[in-house]
């Protein structure tokens, strides 16, 4: 059995959809978990009617203490060999449920299937497609980008028990806890790639990921954080030959390909300072002289 976690808090534009959604698998070993942070909308209304109509539907509504917290209380009641996130407003392509059930017949235990995911900036615009094909460790330390990092969870489907190895998400992490899982996930669990298309993203207005990266800095800054934490454990060569290159890559990636006035903007900058320090001081300076001097005036 496949065991769908969906965590949701005031999804009622949504959580219908993602419901069909699972439906529309038309897989028959398929348990869906709807985790409800207690919403205030008419989320669990939704959720119970077709609770009430759909047996595979299982769903509490209580308090939580975010997404991670959500996850992980889904997790505690899953019946299914396999585990997958999917959250509300993202959605499958047809027929992948079932697609993954065979893959996993030939897996070891634990595995990790990824395959890839369409980014939709709008219900009709294609961002990107992420392709993961060079997903491991090394690569993931070294910057994450459309080929080594599987960037939603609606492409990637995993052993239940990996948790039993790695641990569950961690709750005090409200933006990047699928990054750190998988940073744990993939140093004990085999990696299977597959080139098909399994899931869609929607980068929808008002999330928390949206928010977040509408900083740039701010997103990048996160992740560079979880990063460096994870290559601290590595062997001393790999950890400065994957650290050199990552620092390389923000060179050019950040800043010489893609902000090419970041230097000059930061020189003028220091320049603008150092001037309004030289006034500041030279301020100063003719009004220690002028008092000094102003009895001899």
């Amino acid at each position: 059995m496949i065991s769908v976690i969906t965590p949701v808090y005031n999804g009622e534009k949504f959580v219908e959809f993602c419901i069909k959604v699972v439906i529309d698998q038309q897989c028959l070993d398929v348990e869906h978990i709807i985790v409800d942070g207690n919403s205030t909308d008419r989320t669990v209304e939704i959720i119970k009617k077709y609770a009430d109509s759909y047996p595979h539907i299982r769903w509490i509504s209580e308090q939580d203490k975010g997404q991670s917290d959500a996850m992980n209380k889904g997790i505690a009641m899953v019946r299914g060999e396999i585990l997958a996130i999917l959250n509300v407003d993202d959605y499958y392509e047809p027929n992948v449920l079932n697609r993954v059930l065979e893959l996993f017949k030939e897996l070891p235990v634990p595995s990790l299937l990824v395959g890839n995911c369409n980014i939709w900036e709008a219900k009709d615009k294609l961002a990107a497609v992420i392709k993961p094909a060079n997903f491991n460790l090394s690569h993931i330390l070294q910057g994450l980008n459309l080929n080594n990092f599987p960037a939603n969870p609606s492409a990637y489907f995993y052993h239940t028990s990996l948790h039993q190895q790695v641990g569950l998400y961690k709750v005090d992490e409200h933006y990047a806890m699928d990054l750190d899982f998988l940073l744990r996930a993939v140093q004990v669990a085999t990696v299977k790639y597959v080139d098909e298309t399994w899931g869609n993203w929607m980068r929808t207005e008002g999330t928390k990921t949206v928010t977040l990266w509408q900083s740039f800095e701010q997103g990048q800054q996160l992740v560079d954080k979880i990063l460096r934490t994870y290559r601290k454990d590595l062997p001393w060569l790999q950890r400065w030959r994957i650290t050199i290159q990552y620092e390389l890559d923000i060179l050019w990636n950040r800043h010489l390909k893609w902000r090419p006035k970041y230097y000059l903007k930061t020189y003028l900058i220091q320049q603008k300072n150092i001037l309004l320090a030289l006034s500041y001081k030279l301020k100063n300076f003719v009004e220690i002289i002028r008092i000094k001097f102003s009895k001899y005036i």
